[in-house]
């Protein structure tokens, strides 16, 4: 429930205690309260009947009288409706302001409170919220769904004036069928959905058991009795009847497309409203719009609108909004700005998209072409170049619901290519222009080489020996050849230093010559131990400002080195830094490719391809394997209270302990946030598992500091085994999850046990 998601948030705090005062004594005197007296966390305590619990979650309903209430429990309190319960906890704001409970005592067993009929009007304006109601109409929809670890049973219910989503908790899979299309009489708990704004979005019942779905009248005719309709005859079977009302809001116009839409918002609210009006609008007046009421994604909107602009300027001040509260809803259409880093940007049949990266997340600002406009009347697409340094306005844009459970797909809506500016220009040291670099030295390289062969071509022209000379001239081109062939493949990188020192050596006729890296590897002919020798060492650059290496030669007792040598150890330094910069640059984007910056484990991509890769070679020998996966335990309020960057040191420390207690065999994955997954080859079975987790836990029992603060570490495991926990990935992966689900929930059971409830 979303109500979950805001008291998980006061969890914590609940913990701490309340300054001394006397608590809340009932629930009529909680619901007396506004929203900033109850985010002041109140201490309460009061009697009430339980009207909604399941043993495995940790939402829990209860009513005294006509007054209810929603508590945020605690899983395996062993409650069933009509236990009455003595409640202590504090309170907390929400969509009405609810209590998070520290312990709730049973005292007995009474009789339910009497459901109350509701009405569409009643449930969409939340007059009911929490108590427990009956409503009566024909079921439209019954999906199995997982929650809280369990299958569940979701409809949506067509009552006399709308649609109510409806929550049952069985796992009874023959249900849906029995129900779709039947006439119902359904008692629940009201819960009513909001968005993150807290604003109303629709209205839901959360029912016990299938025993509260009373069937007053079957479907007339099953679902897969139906006769077939042609696909182009659909919509002979439409038929509705609306006595939906007409409102009027008032607020600032925002955004305006001609002929479709157009976004008003006053203060920190906002709303879409669909129009098909043309007139001019102007953006940063004051406007009236009237319109029939719907959600739509689990947000508010006024379909069918009339709008009109009253002239009157008063522009709305964008708020600056990083991703995270852009991806969990918190401006929902309102005017913001963001800033990143653009990476493309293309023009569309309908509409042109800047793609940005922020703080390593990517989003996108849309400008949607007017409504009408062909291709020749639209302005130039803005032009900005990749990598430059961008401020985005728009309207804060969603295309999913639910942000409660995580980011959601979003986007900003820009008004006109005003909307985005250049704050800085793109980096010089970025891939593309190290590309650049490598290749003009490639290009540098060939060019000293083509005019070094020139240089000794017409030196052999007067030589006694030209015919010995043209052989060794087209040997070393041979070996130039062949030593860019290998800069271009994949050949390893001692290989060709060690080629290039044995072409220096070779033109210099045999001068013992090699390559020196800075870790002290030494690759190509050494000098014998001979006193006298001339040293000639040339430095080598690969992209940086500080030597990689050198490249030496010696030269015999009184010989002085003349240009010739200077050139040709020269061009051997060249092609030595070549090679050197085009390997880093292949291992940096093969790196990239395999393995998640923040914490060096692998990440999602390569371990799902492993995974494969492990699961058809166990299919052709039969040998077995496992996974374990798990996520950490209270990261989100380390993020929360302390902030990103002590999250990601959190992170990597964390990775860091977990990768020194595994086998070399071992592959460590973050799979995403804080989930991590081990894909450990050579087990017998489930018990080498769980020695693993055994060795991963005892690991963990020590706190990670950060700042003079300590974390301790826990986390929750679940693992699946091959063949016996399934034979495909995704299979494999769901019997992990599901067994890390199940570790957390009986980790908060235990806990719960521990702290006396």
């Amino acid at each position: 429930m979303k109500r979950l998601a805001i008291a998980f948030l006061a969890l914590a705090a609940a913990a701490s205690g309340a300054a001394a005062q006397a608590p809340v004594p009932s629930i009529a005197a909680v619901h007396a309260l506004t929203n900033q007296q109850a985010a002041q966390r109140l201490p309460a305590r009061f009697e009430a009947t339980v009207t909604y619990y399941r043993d495995y979650d940790i939402d829990l309903f209860v009513q005294d009288g006509d007054t209810a209430l929603y508590v945020y429990a605690m899983p395996g309190l062993h409650l069933v409706p009509g236990d009455r319960v003595l409640i202590t906890g504090q309170t907390q704001d929400s969509f009405r302001p609810i209590v998070v409970a520290s312990s709730v005592a049973r005292l007995g067993q009474g009789p339910l409170p009497k459901p109350v009929p509701a009405t569409a009007a009643q449930l969409f304006s939340a007059q009911l919220d929490c108590r427990l109601a009956t409503i009566q109409g024909i079921i439209r929809s019954a999906q199995m769904k997982w929650t809280a670890g369990k299958r569940n049973l979701y409809l949506q219910v067509l009552i006399d004036g709308g649609y109510i989503d409806a929550a049952i908790a069985t796992e009874d899979e023959s249900a849906p069928a029995r129900l779709l299309d039947s006439e119902v009489e359904l008692t629940g708990v009201v819960t009513s959905e909001f968005d993150q704004k807290m604003q109303q979005s629709g209205a839901r019942l959360d029912a016990q058991s299938l025993s509260d779905v009373r069937i007053l009248k079957p479907a007339p005719t099953p679902p897969d009795s139906l006769s077939i309709t042609p696909i182009q005859n659909v919509l002979s079977g439409y038929h509705i009847r609306d006595l939906s009302q007409r409102l009027q809001v008032k607020g600032v116009i925002t955004y305006y497309q001609t002929g479709r839409s157009v976004v008003l918002q006053s203060g920190s609210n906002s709303i879409w409203i669909l129009t098909q009006t043309e007139s001019p609008l102007r953006i940063g007046d004051v406007a009236y719009a009237s319109g029939i009421p719907d959600s739509r994604n689990g947000y508010l909107s006024l379909d069918h609108s009339e709008v009109r602009d009253t002239g009157i300027f008063a522009p709305i001040v964008p708020a600056p909004v990083n991703w995270n509260e852009i991806g969990f809803g918190e401006h929902a259409f309102n005017l913001v700005s963001e800033e990143g880093q653009l990476l493309s940007e293309v023009r569309e049949a309908a509409q042109d998209e800047f793609v940005l990266t922020s703080n390593g997340r990517i989003f996108s600002a849309i400008y949607r072409h007017p409504h009408g406009m062909d291709a020749q009347q639209l302005p130039s697409l803005k032009w900005v170049k990749a990598g430059s340094r961008i401020r985005v306005t728009g309207i804060s844009m969603f295309y999913s619901s639910d942000p409660f459970n995580g980011p959601i797909e979003s986007a900003l809506l820009i008004r006109s290519f005003d909307d985005i500016s250049v704050l800085a220009p793109p980096s010089w040291y970025s891939r593309r222009n190290l590309v650049i670099i490598i290749a003009a030295l490639a290009f540098f390289v060939l060019f000293a080489a083509a005019r070094g062969w020139q240089l000794e071509r017409r030196m052999n022209r007067h030589s006694a020996a030209s015919a010995a000379r043209t052989s060794r001239e087209a040997e070393i081109e041979r070996q130039r050849s062949h030593i860019l062939e290998k800069i271009n493949g994949t050949g390893p990188l001692a290989e060709i230093l060690e080629l290039v020192a044995a072409l220096a050596s070779y033109r210099l006729r045999g001068a013992p010559c090699w390559c020196e890296l800075k870790d002290g590897t030494q690759l190509g002919k050494l000098p014998p131990p001979m006193t006298g020798l001339v040293p000639l060492r040339q430095e080598l650059y690969a992209g940086s400002d500080t030597p990689a290496g050198f490249i030496t030669a010696t030269l015999l007792p009184g010989s002085r080195p003349g240009p010739v040598e200077t050139e040709i150890l020269s061009m051997s330094a060249n092609l030595a830094s070549l090679a050197i910069a085009t390997r880093r640059l292949y291992s940096d984007l093969i790196h990239r490719t395999e393995f998640d910056l923040l914490t060096d484990a692998h990440n999602r991509f390569f371990f799902e391809k492993e995974l494969d890769l492990r699961i058809q070679l166990a299919e052709a020998t039969g040998e077995t394997f496992g996974i374990l996966y798990f996520d950490l335990d209270g990261f989100k309020q380390i993020n929360d209270s302390h902030g990103h960057r002590v999250g990601d040191v959190y992170l990597q420390q964390f990775a860091q302990r977990i990768r020194g207690q595994l086998r070399g065999l071992d592959k460590l994955a973050r799979i995403g946030g804080d989930e991590f997954a081990v894909l450990v080859p050579l087990v017998h079975g489930h018990h080498d598992l769980e020695e693993i987790i055994v060795r991963l836990q005892t690991s963990l029992g020590q706190p990670i500091v950060i700042d003079n603060h300590q974390f301790f570490v826990s986390a929750s495991f679940g693992v699946a085994l091959y063949p016996d926990d399934g034979k495909t990935r995704d299979a494999l992966l769901d019997a992990a999850d599901s067994g890390m689900y199940a570790a957390k929930g009986s980790k908060r059971s235990a806990n719960a046990d521990a702290s006396g409830v």
